[in-house]
């Protein structure tokens, strides 16, 4: 299996586990919290009979990549990403992110990408900064945050299953559209995670990304639901859309997971955005 190692910011190399499909210009994809390279099954297949060639990994704690005990802070996230583009030499790339992976977005393209991204797109994004305080009255209240760490702690499957439910909208939507094999895929993959990631990456998502988003220049997609829970299109998206080059796709009653529950809409935005 194809691993890199990286470093970041901790003291211990850390083996971590990517896939390349397919040909072509390149679009790196950034996996949401607490998933795996792997929920990008409907885009990677899209995408590579579409021409591009996909490159998805496992962040570090979580699927095959390794499971530190440290290292879950945004900037060691980004050195994995950016080792990911140096080792492979990735030039006029997409790179895309969902939820938690759409600040590893913006932080890279801010501080480390040297010109190797052409566009980027944020799928159902937590930017530009989700906690509330005295400068960012539309944020999320702090509370909710310190109840999911402490939930993590005291049952972390638990709360994971229950995560994961709200992720799709759970009984709001078909079975045809989300299955009860689906979600149990997915809590396999999370709850095979470690432990001290799974909980140490939650102050990843409250990184205020403000100046971040004021530096990027590049063309950027923003995609998210009207029907997204865990990051409120009013909150996420809608705002981080307001940044210079930047273009918002709104999809109706879409979950925080629209990348599977809504992925052809999702794919067909994706491919006529970087085509």
């Amino acid at each position: 299996m194809p691993y890199l190692v990286a470093g970041g910011n901790s003291e211990e190399s850390v083996r971590i586990y990517y896939e390349s499909h397919g040909k072509g210009r390149p679009v790196v994809l950034v996996a949401a919290w607490p998933l795996t390279g792997d929920e990008w099954e409907k885009q990677t297949r899209a995408l590579v009979q579409a021409g591009f060639r996909v490159i998805q990994y496992d962040r570090r704690g979580f699927g095959r990549s390794d499971r530190p005990s440290s290292g879950y802070d945004l900037e060691t996230l980004v050195d994995d990403l950016h080792q990911i583009f140096e080792e492979l030499d990735l030039r006029d790339a997409v790179l895309v992110g969902h939820s938690m992976g759409g600040a590893e977005v913006a932080r890279y393209l801010s501080t480390r990408s040297n010109g190797r991204v052409r566009q980027a797109i944020y799928v159902a994004t937590v930017n530009p900064y989700l906690l509330k305080t005295s400068d960012n009255p539309e944020g999320l209240e702090g509370s909710i945050f310190e109840g999911i760490k402490a939930a993590l702690l005291a049952d972390r499957p638990a709360t994971i299953a229950g995560a994961l439910s709200g992720f799709y909208n759970e009984g709001k939507l078909p079975a045809t559209v989300i299955s009860k094999e689906k979600l149990h895929a997915d809590f396999v993959a999370a709850s095979q995670a470690s432990p001290i990631a799974t909980h140490d990456c939650v102050p990843v998502w409250l990184t205020d990304l403000r100046r971040d988003h004021e530096s990027i220049s590049v063309p950027t997609l923003v995609i998210h639901g009207t029907d997204d829970p865990g990051a409120p299109i009013e909150k996420t998206g809608a705002r981080t859309a307001l940044y210079p080059n930047s273009t918002l796709v709104t999809i109706h009653g879409a979950p925080h997971g629209l990348n599977w529950t809504h992925a052809d809409e999702v794919n067909r935005a994706i491919i006529e955005f970087i085509s």
